[in-house]
């Protein structure tokens, strides 16, 4: 049976998942070089304030289930793939790692939709608005794949 910790420590794995995102699209909209990478920075700049959004929100739930937030020391980083690219023009591997990150971002919150019904129905509802939020963010980085790798992409929109 899932106990409100159980929920809390899928909150902070998800919080740390935000905040590290947003150290990601940050680094890569500032190291981007290129008129091709215009367009990938604005978009990354543009869901930074979305990506900080979600892990306020996920800060003030945690905070409301009494659970600690954790400081930098305690949060884990794994997006190895959305590190700057060793070629500053390398758009397609920006494009790729974001989408990744939503994805990986997807999963996480399915998985706490699940772990909420039916014990925190108010946890799952902020979890479904932010979900349709990563799917959107995702959508949007797959249209910029379209560009790119025209197959490739498709696939990636048949497989989620």
């Amino acid at each position: 049976m899932t106990t409100n910790q159980d929920i809390i420590n899928e909150l902070k794995k998800s919080y740390a998942m935000e905040l590290e995102t947003v150290e990601n699209y940050l680094a890569n909209a500032i190291d981007l070089d290129g008129v091709r990478a215009e367009e990938i920075k604005k978009a990354l700049l543009g869901d930074i304030e979305e990506e900080l959004q979600h892990a306020r929100k996920l800060g003030n739930r945690i905070k409301v289930l009494e659970g600690r937030l954790p400081g930098s020391l305690d949060l884990e980083r794994t997006q190895r793939f959305l590190q700057p690219p060793k070629d500053s023009t390398d758009v397609i591997a920006v494009i790729r790692g974001v989408i990744r990150a939503e994805d990986e971002a997807i999963d996480q919150y399915k998985k706490l939709i699940k772990m909420c019904d039916p014990i925190d129905l108010v946890t799952q509802d902020l979890i479904l608005e932010i979900t349709a939020q990563e799917q959107a963010h995702r959508r949007q980085f797959i249209g910029f794949l379209y560009e790119y790798e025209g197959g490739e992409a498709r696939r990636l929109t048949a497989a989620a």
